[in-house]
């Protein structure tokens, strides 16, 4: 078996064409296509609309079969597509079957046509930014960092597990968040003190993202910083927590999680480092741009001793996610001390608000390996 790559495998032949009303300024930046088929990268050249000499924007893509969501955006998501009157608007959404199609999107304004509003935190009182610009020496760069202490944590002793989570952006707060946030905070806080651990949310790179979060070279994206940053959550961030706060610091109490680039980046830094991250919370991850990835697993697999890996996947995303989470599911299947979980939501998109919804099931899972009622 091996990875399935649908990026060059497409069923559909998508053609999309902008209207943009000609009072609002677009000023002379490229335009582009952002979504759950690019990885929401915001610049993507292979997504950037041609404009012709009366002035229309179009983009022709070939996608497989599946539900998509997208924005419209101009380099960065500054430079978003936004309402009339600069409110926030929701992912588009495509859905996709056999047969080519035409998709005619009106952009009604830009982000960067209005003063910043700021928008209220909904971060809980227990969160805080551990760093705005904590150093990051394997990629010689810098990262905003954010911490969720449980609710008795400085009333008590007791030492906690660790949850280490990527795109921190979207784990605790709506008011960073770029399309939603998990609310990871608030299912925490609505659970007992007792059953609480420590969370520590690591910001995206931004147009970095595709590439820290990438173990592997790619033509499209670039050269891979993925294990320099994989190197950094294990050789820089978790030795800095263990040592300022009262953690459980052995493998079975250390766990990494992220979604789509975000869960790619989190089962490579489990596999390759199993002493470290023994738990790997795996949410529709981008396995189809690792083809080298289950080759890599079987070498690794010898050194993965009493691993958990937690799988979610949607039958609605694309790319042959479900097909992919199986393949490597029955990969870490042949190593008898490595227990995994599968959760296949039949109406899952790739999204926030369906990793929301289902990162309690994987809480849960981590509950019962810590407290041994399973395993």
């Amino acid at each position: 078996m091996t990875i399935i790559n649908t990026a060059t495998g497409a069923q559909s032949h998508v053609r999309f064409q902008l209207m943009i009303p000609s009072d609002i300024p677009t000023k002379t930046d490229d335009i582009f296509l952002a979504g759950s088929f690019n990885g929401w990268a915001t610049a993507d050249k292979n997504y950037r609309f041609k404009k012709d000499k009366k002035g229309i924007y179009t983009l022709n893509i070939s996608l497989d079969k599946g539900t998509y969501e997208y924005k419209v955006v101009r380099g960065d998501w500054t430079k978003c597509e936004v309402s009339q009157t600069g409110e926030s608007i929701e992912n588009r959404k495509l859905q996709l079957n056999d047969g080519d199609t035409a998709v005619t999107t009106e952009v009604q304004n830009w982000a960067d046509n209005f003063q910043s509003a700021v928008k209220k935190s909904t971060a809980a009182p227990n969160v805080h930014f551990l760093d705005t610009a904590f150093p990051m020496p394997q990629l010689q760069r810098t990262r905003r960092v954010w911490i969720y202490l449980p609710q008795d944590y400085f009333t008590s002793s007791k030492k906690y597990p660790v949850i280490y989570l990527q795109d921190g952006q979207n784990v605790f707060d709506d008011a960073t968040a770029f399309s939603g946030e998990w609310g990871v905070d608030d299912y925490l806080n609505s659970l007992p003190v007792q059953q609480q651990c420590i969370v520590v949310a690591i910001d995206n790179g931004g147009g970095k993202r595709m590439t820290e979060y990438n173990p592997y070279n790619n033509k499209r994206f670039g050269k891979t910083e993925g294990i320099a940053y994989t190197d950094f959550l294990a050789n820089t961030l978790k030795p800095f927590i263990d040592k300022h706060y009262r953690t459980l610091k052995d493998t079975r109490h250390t766990a990494v999680a992220g979604s789509s680039m975000g869960g790619l980046i989190s089962f490579y830094a489990a596999m390759k480092y199993p002493k470290i991250f023994g738990i790997g919370g795996i949410f529709s991850p981008s396995f189809w741009i690792a083809p080298k990835l289950q080759s890599d697993l079987k070498k690794a697999g010898a050194q993965l001793k009493h691993n958990y890996f937690y799988f979610y996947g949607g039958n609605l995303e694309p790319d042959s996610m479900v097909q992919n989470i199986i393949i490597i599911q029955k990969e870490l299947q042949q190593f008898h001390t490595v227990k995994t979980s599968v959760s296949i939501d039949k109406d899952g998109i790739h999204n926030e608000a369906f990793w929301r919804k289902n990162f309690p099931g994987f809480y849960t899972w981590c509950l019962k390996i810590w407290q041994d009622d399973v395993y």
